[in-house]
C-alpha cells in the first residue's frame, strides 16, 4: 500500500474530503488498483479456456506447455524489470535445508493446480472446479481460524455455514462431491499457509516452482509426448498460441499480485469472487459443461454464503472508511 503524508497544518477549507489531496490521490490509486484487479480476472477466465483453443493437444499436455512458456516468459519479466536480482537475493538468505523444505514443500500443489485448471476444462470437470473456487475463500476464512487463531464475526459464521449446507446438499444429491472441488479449496489454503510462514514474495514462488517443475515439462516433451513437441514447434499458430499462454499467465499474476498493494484487502478480497464467477459461465457456456438443476440449491447456498463474505467486507471498509475519516479531520 502507498503511504501518504497529509500536508502539514491544513486550513479548514482543505480538510473536507473531497478537498483533500490525499483523498484524491487514495481514490486514483483505488480505481486503479480495481481495474488491474478486474483485468487479472479476466485473463484468469481466458486461461481456463485456453486449453480448449489449443486442441487436439490434451489438457496435460497443454498444462506442461504452460509450465515451459510461463517460465520463459516469467524469467524475461524479471530480467527486464531488474527484479530478479531481489528474487535472488531472497533465495541465497535461505541457509538451511528446513527453510529449503519449506519452499519446496508448496510445489506439488502448485503443479497439481495448474494442471487440473488446464485439464478440467476440457475434461468435464470445468463447473466443479469452478465450485472448488466460490468455496476457496471460505476454506481460506476456515483456515486462518484453525491455523492463525483469527477471529470470525457472525456474517463469516454463516457464511461457512451457508457453503457447509451446499456442500451436503450436493452430496446428498450425487452421492459424492467431486475431486476437483476439494482439491481445489482443500490444497490451496495449505499452498497459500506454508507461503506465508516464510514470506515468499509471489513471483518468487512463481520462480522457484517452475524451475522445479521445468525439467520435468521437458522430459515429458522430449520422451513421453515428442509428437506434441513436432506439432508446437513445427505450427506458427501453435508457438504463438503456448507463447500467449505463458504471457497471459505472468500478466495475471503481476496484475494480481499489484492489485492487492494498491486495493484494501476487503476490496481485494471481494474483486477476487469475479474470477469463480467467469469460471463457472465459461464452463456452462462456451466449454459445453453440464448443469443439472438440482446444483442451483447447493450452488445457491454456497453465493449466499458468498455474499454474507462481500457484505463483511463492505461494513469492514465502510467503517474503515469513517476511521481515516475522523483521523484527517482531528489533524
Amino acid at each position: 500500500m502507498t503511504t501518504l503524508t497529509l500536508p502539514p497544518n491544513p486550513t479548514p477549507h482543505n480538510t473536507t474530503p473531497s478537498a483533500n489531496p490525499a483523498d484524491s490521490t487514495v481514490s486514483k490509486h483505488t480505481l486503479y488498483g480495481i481495474g488491474l484487479a478486474v483485468l487479472s480476472n479476466v485473463l484468469f477466465g481466458v486461461l481456463f479456456a485456453y486449453s480448449s483453443w489449443l486442441a487436439p493437444l490434451s489438457g496435460t499436455q497443454v498444462f506442461v506447455w504452460r509450465i515451459v512458456a510461463m517460465w520463459g516468459v516469467l524469467l524475461t519479466f524479471l530480467l527486464m524489470s531488474g527484479k530478479l536480482a531481489k528474487s535472488l537475493t531472497f533465495l541465497a538468505n535461505l541457509k538451511t535445508a528446513k527453510q529449503w523444505a519449506w519452499l519446496l514443500i508448496p510445489t506439488p500443489i502448485f503443479a497439481s493446480q495448474f494442471w487440473l485448471f488446464m485439464w478440467a476444462p476440457v475434461n468435464g470437470q470445468g463447473t466443479q472446479v469452478a465450485m472448488g473456487y466460490f468455496l476457496f475463500p471460505l476454506s481460506m476464512v476456515l483456515s486462518g481460524y484453525v491455523f492463525l487463531g483469527e477471529r470470525l464475526t457472525r456474517l463469516q459464521w454463516v457464511a461457512v455455514g451457508l457453503a457447509g449446507l451446499g456442500v451436503a446438499f450436493e452430496i446428498i444429491r450425487t452421492g459424492q462431491v467431486s475431486w476437483a472441488t476439494l482439491w481445489v479449496c482443500g490444497t490451496y489454503p495449505i499452498f497459500y499457509l506454508l507461503r506465508r510462514k516464510q514470506g515468499v514474495p509471489a513471483l518468487t514462488g512463481m520462480l522457484v516452482d517452475t524451475s522445479v517443475i521445468l525439467p520435468f515439462a521437458l522430459a515429458y516433451l522430449l520422451w513421453v509426448s515428442p509428437s506434441t513437441l513436432a506439432m508446437v514447434t513445427g505450427s506458427l499458430s501453435m508457438a504463438l498460441l503456448v507463447a500467449g499462454l505463458g504471457a497471459i499467465s505472468v500478466l495475471a499474476l503481476q496484475t494480481n499480485v499489484d492489485a492487492s498493494k494498491l486495493l484494501p484487502m476487503n476490496v481485494f478480497g471481494m474483486l477476487s469472487y469475479l474470477e469463480p464467477a467467469l469460471l463457472f459461465v465459461l464452463s456452462v457456456t462456451v466449454l459445453g459443461g453440464a448443469f443439472e438443476a438440482g446444483m442451483a440449491v447447493s450452488y445457491g447456498l454456497i453465493w449466499a454464503g458468498i455474499g454474507c463474505l462481500i457484505w463483511q467486507g463492505m461494513v469492514s471498509l465502510q467503517k474503515s472508511r469513517k476511521q481515516k475519516l475522523k483521523s484527517v479531520m482531528a489533524v
